[in-house]
């Protein structure tokens, strides 16, 4: 007898395309609730420059996964993947549809394609030489490495994210298989979940740009600087600045640019992010893309999502 698979709606797209608002309003409609799939939204204290979804946004809407790790605590996509999967668990159990909405794309193919993650392909000691390395050589110079023995995984990484950099230099220096290839390999199980997957985004790619450019100012608004300072005197820096905006703020609290050369910057590189996003979620047919301009309005785009969730996962009808 064919195990029955568990629904599962996916709300991706590049930073700035209106995922929480889509997620909340997903929920409102099909009886669902949240699960962020998000890098960086997991952690606490990290609010302003991950737009973290405030109550208000929240609608009263259960969000789960973000704000509760420590930012001197390690999280690896096999701890999200397992975290997930018991979200998904919960939430189905209570006779609620989860809602897997976040721009962190290894995240979400990690948990919906099944792969398995196993112990002994971990060397922490090994990872943390890397990260030494990156600190005294640049982060260009780690990814330079991976890049030399896994050129697919780092594709796929910015040379930036030190930790995920260090990771995949990590399996396959401990494996001898790239990650790239673990990945594939791991692949043996079929998906548990019965998949609705849907990615938002724009035709006209300066509107995105130009929400960007709108959340940049009001992170600014909302106190970036201060909570960049913040993480900055309490010992946070370490993760927190790998984020972009933060990482920008630093140059800024540093002395080394004013805050409009650090909020320019932070533009670039949430430009350059939704771009790597956009390529990531387009690798994925499964995706069903929305595009605002096609829509009189946002609410119009939310029904039509919802329509096609109940078509394809065989819901009843919600709100």
């Amino acid at each position: 007898m064919m195990e029955q698979k568990i629904p599962l709606v996916v709300v991706a797209g590049p930073t700035a395309s209106g995922k929480t608002a889509a997620g909340v309003r997903l929920a409102q409609l099909l009886d669902g609730e949240v699960i962020s799939a998000d890098s960086m939204q997991i952690y606490k204290y990290l609010t302003v420059g991950t737009a973290k979804p405030i109550p208000e946004e929240m609608e009263g809407i259960p969000h789960h996964l973000i704000d509760f790790l420590e930012p001197s605590e390690t999280f690896s996509v096999a701890d999200y993947v397992q975290l997930a999967k018991q979200k998904i668990e919960e939430i189905t159990g209570c006779g609620k549809l989860p809602i897997l909405v976040g721009g962190t794309g290894l995240y979400i193919s990690s948990l919906i394609d099944n792969i398995e993650f196993s112990q002994s392909d971990s060397d922490t000691k090994l990872r943390e030489e890397y990260q030494q390395f990156a600190k005294e050589n640049g982060p260009q110079a780690l990814w330079d490495r991976l890049n030399q023995v896994d050129p697919q995984a780092a594709e796929k990484i910015h040379p930036n994210n030190i930790g995920r950099v260090a990771r995949a230099l990590e399996v396959y220096h401990t494996t001898g298989i790239p990650i790239s290839k673990h990945q594939e390999l791991s692949r043996t199980k079929p998906s548990p979940y019965q998949l609705c997957m849907m990615a938002l985004s724009f035709h006209d790619r300066q509107k995105l740009y130009d929400r960007i450019n709108l959340r940049v100012t009001k992170m600014v608004e909302d106190g970036i600087e201060q909570e960049a300072r913040w993480l900055l005197e309490n010992g946070y820096g370490k993760t927190s600045f790998q984020a972009i905006g933060y990482k920008e703020m630093g140059a800024y609290l540093a002395g080394e640019e004013t805050l409009e050369q650090a909020c320019e910057h932070i533009r670039q590189e949430s430009r350059r992010y939704a771009k790597r996003q956009l390529t990531w979620f387009r690798r994925d047919e499964r995706y069903h893309w929305f595009f605002a301009e096609d829509y009189s309005d946002r609410e119009e785009m939310y029904q039509q999502m919802a329509q096609l969730a109940e078509q394809m996962l065989g819901l009843t009808s919600g709100k």
